[in-house]
């Protein structure tokens, strides 16, 4: 698996399928991220939509400042930030009914396999929104603070305090539901 940045040269070079190859490699995952930020799995997946869109025809250039990745989900969040602008109010689905889609529960069952993950994904879905973007970006894309304070707009200083908030909340959340585990 790239980072996605050669098929993104490919594709400004005019090779047509390297965008599908991207959107293959992050769509799954930029869904899920920006679910966190929009708090109805529908509304990610127009958005995840226009963020390959807005790719395709605008086409930014990738200084490679920061990870192929890094650059790719800090377009989708600016671009969840415009939709919401737009879109006010749109009415928000809780978390839990999401979960009760089919597609969601394909997605779910793809990239979070095991039941304690599963339990750790619901619980998220009741954090603050800086809460879930945070720890999403940190466990399940496995990105460092830098690249998450990039994305996010904020300082490292900012995200490691956020991290910490995050997982303090979260285990409160967790042992509340009866979670058990050895260390967070």
């Amino acid at each position: 698996m790239g980072d996605g940045a050669s098929s993104y040269r490919r594709f400004l070079s005019g090779d047509d399928y390297a965008i599908g190859e991207i959107i293959d490699e992050y769509k799954d995952g930029l869904i899920l991220y920006v679910s966190t930020i929009s708090g109805n799995f529908s509304i990610a997946e127009e958005i995840v939509e226009e963020t390959f869109v807005r790719i395709a025809i605008k086409q930014p250039a990738f200084s490679g400042k920061s990870s192929f990745k890094t650059w790719l989900y800090s377009i989708a969040k600016y671009t969840a930030v415009d939709y919401m602008r737009k879109h006010k109010p749109f009415s928000f689905v809780s978390f839990q009914d999401c979960t009760e889609t089919s597609d969601m529960t394909d997605i779910e069952n793809q990239l979070i396999k095991c039941e304690q993950k599963k339990m750790l994904h619901r619980a998220m879905g009741t954090l603050k929104r800086d809460y879930r973007q945070v720890l999403h970006l940190s466990f399940f894309e496995d990105m460092n603070n830098s690249d998450i304070a990039d994305i996010m707009g904020k300082s490292n200083r900012q995200v490691e305090n956020l991290i910490y908030n995050a997982k303090k909340s979260l285990k409160a959340k967790l042992e509340k539901e009866g979670f058990r585990y050895d260390e967070f």
